[in-house]
């Protein structure tokens, strides 16, 4: 059941991560007018870092449970929780909870835990 609990937390997390790329790509980028071209095309990059970051976690939880150390785990989960708990706790103070991301990775954080 821990095996099954962090690895579906790692499977959220890059699900969470690729809307995340995909969303700002399509609605955050395609009207936000940010000037010189140059700014522009860092703050994107800078975006995706979230994004590809988030995936790589992700992909570590999915292989915690393959790992033969208890050690690993805990620190992948102790990464997990923080970096996906900081996330949602910003997500749900920034738009006032109006937006489903912070639900999404509130529940990555407590599947992490349970599978810890």
């Amino acid at each position: 059941m821990r095996d099954l609990a962090i690895q579906a937390a790692g499977g959220l997390a890059i699900l969470a991560a690729v809307i995340h790329g995909v969303l700002g790509e399509t609605k955050v980028f395609a009207r936000a007018r940010i000037e010189p071209d140059r700014l522009r095309l860092l703050i994107r990059l800078v975006w995706q870092c979230g994004t590809v970051a988030w995936i790589g976690l992700g992909v570590l939880l999915v292989a915690a449970p393959s790992m033969d150390s208890e050690r690993a785990r805990l620190w992948i989960v102790g990464a997990g929780v923080a970096v996906y708990g900081l996330a949602a706790v910003g997500n749900a103070w920034a738009t006032r909870g109006r937006h489903f991301g912070w639900m999404v990775l509130t529940a990555v954080s407590v599947l992490a835990l349970v599978g810890a």
